[in-house]
């Protein structure tokens, strides 16, 4: 129960830790710095309980991967939210198991989900349009564009990066790797953040307590729940630990109302549940068939079901 609030808590409230954190940092800056210091940390720890050292084709992977995860999801997910709300930020981030069925769909011999996630994704993609554009409706104000398609973007780099992570590569250690992406990936952060002029721009003397203290919490507790969550991922059900995707961005909205004055309109709020409601769709329909899966195994003398992509296995870390 504690490593479920965890990551319902934790990494909800990232978002709004973002949302401060960008106001005086480069967001390129902030991502490297996090992701670089937390995957050491990471690193450490899965040395000390006696992880192997690691093959060069292994950091090969961790770097194609963390460009893709920590440079092009949570580097744009941090510029989006400097003219993004944070919960609306957490609610199009949200998307992400939206997007991995989706594309794992699209790609050659790919799984095609069933029907019921089919009418999801539908869902999904008109509770977005409404929410970006809706320009029909009298007297509502569509969200920033440039905002929201950096989102669209990090989700749809995060969708290919965890495609490619499940057929690359890998350690036996799973916590060795993940402090691999997330240096690896801070490194080539540090790197574009480096080539947008991010360093010539960023003043340490206008850095804010606020800003400041937000970067250590997305640091230390962002990287400590990422811990927690490939916990539950070994102790509990993939379908379980994959309800975070449609809590986080629950808890992230209210606190953005409560603690940064955000303002929620009917509206969102009526966008927010189409978007939610799609997500529960896709995890649920994906969750009855792996249990259907499951028996199907256990029986040998019946037919085997097909399952959708096992979106669960990615590890989103956008925010």
């Amino acid at each position: 129960m504690l490593g479920f609030a965890c990551i319902y808590v934790i990494w909800g409230s990232t978002y709004l830790a973002i949302r401060f954190g960008v106001a005086t940092i480069p967001p390129f800056l902030l991502a490297g710095v996090r992701f670089f210091i937390g995957g050491a940390l990471f690193y450490l720890w899965a040395k000390i309980k006696g992880a192997p050292n690691p093959q060069k084709k292994h950091w090969l992977t961790a770097f194609i991967v963390g460009a893709f995860l920590v440079v092009g999801g949570n580097g744009l997910v941090n510029w989006s939210e400097k003219t993004l709300p944070s919960g609306i930020a957490a609610l199009l981030v949200g998307m992400m198991p939206f997007f991995l069925v989706l594309f794992d769909w699209l790609r050659p011999r790919g799984n095609r989900p069933g029907w019921i996630v089919i009418m999801g994704l539908i869902l999904g993609f008109s509770g977005v349009v409404l929410l970006v554009n809706p320009t029909q409706v009298q007297g509502v104000s569509s969200i920033d564009k440039f905002g929201a398609a950096l989102i669209l973007a990090a989700t749809i780099l995060w969708a290919f990066g965890s495609l490619y992570s499940r057929q690359a590569k890998q350690p036996e250690s799973h916590a060795l790797f993940a402090g691999m992406q997330m240096m690896a990936g801070g490194a080539v952060a540090f790197l574009v953040s480096y080539l947008m002029g991010e360093f010539h721009k960023f003043d340490i003397s206008a850095l804010s307590p606020l800003s400041f203290w937000s970067w250590t919490y997305l640091t230390l507790f962002g990287s400590f729940a990422f811990g927690v969550y490939l916990w539950l991922l070994q102790v509990s059900t993939p379908a379980k630990v994959s309800t975070y995707a449609y809590v986080n961005p629950v808890i992230a909205i209210f606190l953005g109302a409560m603690l940064d004055n955000e303002h929620l309109t009917r509206w969102t709020v009526g966008c927010s549940i189409i978007i939610i409601s799609a997500v529960m769709v896709i995890i649920t329909a994906k969750a009855r068939a792996q249990s259907v899966n499951a028996e199907a195994i256990s029986r040998p003398d019946e037919k085997k079901v097909p399952i959708a992509a096992e979106s669960e296995k990615a590890v989103c870390e956008c925010n």
